[in-house]
């Protein structure tokens, strides 16, 4: 009986074994991305699933709060692939939530251009690199509010516009930044009492009767087609992409690096610190950084390529304003700073407040 027991007790660790195998397979055979939604053409997805006879999973998000929240609530240990902005990138390393990049499983990484290569906000592309960039600027009704409106004062000045609805964006650090650079301190303010400034300009802008009220800037870019604002914070690909789409929707809406700055933003990949499959990651990571993919990539999204290797591919849109601003454009527009410890609980807090009132 008890050879028996034990062959059976053999037989079902054997079994169990054969099964935790697969499945250990299985995962290593599958990627997980978890990514702003609409920015990755599917023909690239495909073509990776193929090159490598893996499978893609994405799982989406609408805002980097929301990422942050759910890497710390564990999911650093459930996606392979993270793509947050700039300012977000300290924050993920200081939590320990990624892990550095290994540069000689990423070869590719030669083809970014020079400018983004060693960022302030990660020396060395130690933990990043770079996946796509672009502007966060003005669209406007040029019909209603003119044809060439470079100006933040189409919202923060109650006399430039009186009665035609607009709305700002929900990201608390990007519109306290045009605020501050409204106000003269420059979209990258990080003193507190130009802030208490800042806040007070977003409050009484929101209390006025056309105001709209806090979305993100490609619901925005729908609205303003519908006639539902005639001006917001918008972000130049999906302004370039929608243009595209509907040309005769978008015949009158404008886009502009307003006068007084705005925000420039790049989007990084990134390596959860506990991901499942990291040696996975490093050869997408790579994969994305090849040239021929990433001018498939930028002629997909609209949006700038940081890879040099890949701008000779760029359809000509991608080459010229909006989607490539100009050199007078790009001298105003400015990174939204990284804030940590104490600035950023004030900061968070004053944002709440103008939120809530």
């Amino acid at each position: 009986m008890r050879t028996m027991i034990r062959s059976l007790a053999m037989s079902m660790l054997l079994t169990l074994g054969l099964a935790a195998g697969t499945s250990a397979m299985a995962q290593e055979k599958t990627l997980y991305i978890f990514n702003w939604s609409q920015y990755m053409d599917p023909e690239i997805i495909e073509a990776f699933e193929q090159k490598h006879d893996v499978k893609i999973v994405r799982n989406f998000y609408n805002s980097l709060p929301e990422m942050f929240s759910k890497l710390r609530a564990g999911g650093d240990s459930q996606y392979d692939i993270i793509v947050p902005s700039n300012y977000f990138v300290p924050r993920l390393i200081e939590t320990g939530l990624v892990q550095k990049l290994d540069h000689s499983k990423i070869p590719n990484l030669d083809n970014l251009h020079p400018k983004f290569r060693d960022p302030s906000f990660d020396p060395g592309n130690q933990y990043s690199a770079a996946f796509q960039w672009g502007t966060t600027g003005l669209i406007y009704n040029k019909e209603t509010l003119g044809e060439h409106s470079d100006t933040w004062g189409i919202m923060f000045d109650p006399k430039a516009n009186t009665k035609y609805p607009f709305a700002m964006i929900g990201d608390g650090q990007v519109t306290m930044g045009m605020a501050c650079a409204y106000l003269g301190f420059g979209y990258r303010c990080t003193d507190r009492e130009q802030w208490k400034k800042a806040a007070k300009l977003v409050l009484e802008t929101k209390k006025r009767e056309n105001f709209s009220g806090f979305n993100d800037g490609t619901p925005q870019l729908q609205q303003i087609a519908q006639g539902v604002i005639h001006a917001g914070m918008s972000y130049n690909g999906d302004y370039v992409f929608f243009k595209s789409e509907d040309p005769e929707a978008y015949e009158d809406i404008g886009f502009s690096i307003p006068k007084e700055g705005a925000e420039i933003w790049v989007d990084n990949m990134m390596i959860p610190a506990n991901a499942p499959n990291p040696d996975l990651a490093h050869t997408f990571i790579n994969y994305i950084l090849d040239a021929e993919v990433g001018a498939q990539l930028s002629n997909w999204t609209y949006y700038s390529s940081p890879n040099k290797a890949a701008l000779p591919m760029l359809d000509e849109v991608l080459q010229q304003p909006p989607s490539t601003p100009t050199d007078a454009e790009l001298k105003r527009s400015h990174f939204t700073p990284s804030l940590s410890g104490e600035d950023l609980q004030v900061f968070q807090q004053l944002w709440t407040e103008v939120q809530s009132r």
